[in-house]
């Protein structure tokens, strides 16, 4: 939940820290103030006339009221979200010290590791077959320090903007079916099938860098994130009135219901006990659910609990065709890439 956005000037917790100060300085002022100049009328007039104080300056009493009352609630307001602001930067500096940490562990054992085997070569003779075998391992340390690392960098790149690709508008079901055949061998270990309920094309505006990073993400979890023997994932397409889906379902470890709104964000990871470290960078899912607002879609998960699998669902609004140059989404997607 975004409450406090840095891009907004009036949100900013120096801004709401100085206001609240201000008020609380103002409201201070104005009651000694404000006191000391009804108590001087009522002592005079009270003094010459001998009449009641209550019946004395009504209104201004009211409004002293009113103001004192409106300024308190400037400062208490103020101290809520400078007390909100305190505790997202404890979370986010929590988060950020258990990302530092696990991704510090993600690049520490395959360098680890590809050193022993190095250093196992140079030192004792090897049979060809222990040969191909103990590469094959070293490739899979590269492979992970390679995914671990561009992570970093699409989050770089998402964080600032610069998508570095043109936004082109194509149907989704024939961008996804080109990923998966292009990226065969990536996902030889994954059953993956398509199922499409809409008759119609479904054409949206696409940056495809972004897209196709999101189709990896999501994707490459249906296998990492799996326990079962034969990984299967179930690719659905669906139109309604409103809106598309694309739903990623597959037979994987599942999610429990209490994390589903936690997952996409940035640096969470899912708390697993497994025989197998799979604790990652804890960066995929943002990724997948930045790339998707960066559209205008919405990611969302949904499922029965652990073990029974997982639906990734891109919610795609149709209105989307017509209006999205008007938003200040598409302006973000034009200050980097161009119409094609």
């Amino acid at each position: 939940m975004q409450i406090l956005n840095p891009s907004r000037w009036y949100l900013h917790p120096v801004f709401i820290f100085a206001c609240s100060i201000f008020a609380l300085a103002t409201f201070l002022v104005l009651t000694v103030s404000w006191y000391m100049e009804i108590t001087s009328a009522l002592e005079v007039i009270i003094l010459k006339f001998r009449i009641d104080p209550k019946l004395i300056f009504p209104s201004k009493t009211g409004m002293t009221i009113l103001v004192l009352s409106a300024l308190l609630f400037v400062v208490l307001v103020g101290i809520l979200l400078a007390f909100i602001y305190y505790q997202k930067t404890v979370n986010l500096f929590r988060l950020q010290h258990n990302f530092i940490y696990n991704f510090t562990h993600e690049l520490k054992t395959p360098v680890t590791s590809l050193k022993i085997y190095l250093e196992t070569f140079i030192r004792h003779p090897m049979e060809p077959a222990d040969v191909k075998k103990y590469s094959k391992n070293m490739l899979e340390d590269i492979n992970r320090l390679t995914e671990n690392i561009n992570s970093i960098l699409n989050l770089a790149r998402i964080e600032s903007q610069n998508f570095g690709s043109d936004v082109t508008r194509d149907d989704i079901v024939t961008i996804i079916q080109a990923f998966c055949k292009k990226n065969a061998s990536l996902f030889r270990k994954l059953d993956i099938r398509f199922e499409n309920l809409s008759k119609d094309p479904l054409i949206f505006p696409v940056n495809m860098v972004l897209f196709e990073m999101l189709l990896m993400n999501l994707i490459s979890n249906a296998i990492k994130y799996n326990e079962s023997e034969h990984p299967k994932l179930k690719i659905r397409f669906r139109q309604f009135l409103q809106k598309v889906t694309v739903e990623f379902i597959d037979n994987g470890i599942g999610v429990d219901k209490h994390e589903a709104k936690k997952i996409f964000s940035k640096f969470y990871q899912v708390n697993q006990k497994r025989e197998k470290d799979l604790a990652g960078s804890g960066l995929g899912l943002y990724l997948v659910s930045s790339i998707a607002v960066i559209h205008g879609w919405k990611a969302s998960v949904s499922s029965d609990g652990k073990g029974t699998g997982a639906n990734f669902k891109i919610t795609i609004p149709k209105s989307n065709i017509a209006d999205l140059r008007e938003k200040s989404i598409w302006k973000r997607l034009k200050k980097s890439v161009s119409w094609s």
